[in-house]
């Protein structure tokens, strides 16, 4: 391979002031390799030096003897083609804004294998779950899961029954209790989902028939002691009044106030 000689002394002291400066990114391997040449070593030694191939570093340096510096620096480059198209997208984008039973998937939701296999199916072109997870953020999709809600709920009237005791705030001689309720009940399956830009966060609304178990509770701060009952029908003032009939009795103390706190307290 016979050596390659650099014309003019100006080539070498801008090349010298681009290696030893501040380079842009893409620059600095073949800025290196190139000044290296021009201090006189050939394209082989310096391939040797880098683990670089000596044909790679060649190009290297012819072009810069053709361009100069510029020739250095490298543009932009578009990578590998999307095996989607323009209009295959949209189609796409189209296509998750309707339920996957309309497209033929026997599923009721979109995610990124439904996606992937939709496409193999329609297209005849592979993509990854990855892939497809990036077209639903490329869409402007969001993953969510669904927020429970119990069917027939009045929204109104729970705010109406609230309790809310009186506070005192006098401390001379005081039980604290801290009331509350509890209500446990069997809730459907749930998953996270992909939701388009355009719909709100969903909601998943339980029948009121499900299987359920409440509870009103109880407990002195004094001494952690703890009281509770179990409610059988649904929460409101007339169950909460026999409720604190109930804690009347157990926390009344002689010589001492009783102070509860209820779970909604100002």
């Amino acid at each position: 391979m016979r050596p390659l000689i650099v014309s003019g002394a100006t080539s070498v002291l801008g090349l010298n002031k681009r290696f030893s400066g501040r380079r842009r990114r893409g620059t600095t391997t073949d800025c290196t390799v190139s000044y290296w040449w021009a201090q006189g070593m050939t394209c082989p030694e310096v391939a040797r030096l880098l683990g670089g191939a000596p044909h790679s570093l060649e190009n290297w340096v012819h072009r810069f003897q053709q361009r100069g510096l510029a020739g250095l620096t490298e543009g932009e480059r578009s990578g590998r083609p999307s095996r989607l198209d323009e209009k295959r997208v949209k189609v796409i984008n189209r296509v998750l804004r309707a339920k996957p039973s309309e497209a033929g998937m026997r599923v009721d939701l979109w995610d990124g294998k439904t996606l992937s296999a939709w496409i193999e199916t329609t297209y005849g072109i592979q993509l990854g779950v990855r892939q497809c997870q990036r077209l639903f953020r490329q869409f402007e999709f969001r993953l969510r899961k669904p927020r429970p809600v119990l069917a027939g709920a009045d929204p109104v009237r729970q705010k109406k029954h609230k309790q809310t005791p009186q506070a005192d705030g006098r401390r001379r001689a005081v039980d604290l209790w801290a009331l509350d309720k509890v209500h446990f009940q069997r809730q459907g399956s749930r998953c996270r989902m992909w939701i388009p830009p355009e719909t709100k966060d969903p909601i998943v609304y339980h029948h009121p028939t499900r299987k359920s178990v409440g509870y009103f509770a109880a407990v002195r701060l004094r001494d952690g002691k703890f009281l509770f009952r179990r409610e059988t029908g649904r929460f409101n003032r007339e169950t909460f009044w026999e409720f604190l009939k109930v804690f009347r009795e157990v926390s009344a103390v002689p010589g001492r106030r009783v102070l509860a706190i209820g779970d909604n307290a100002q």
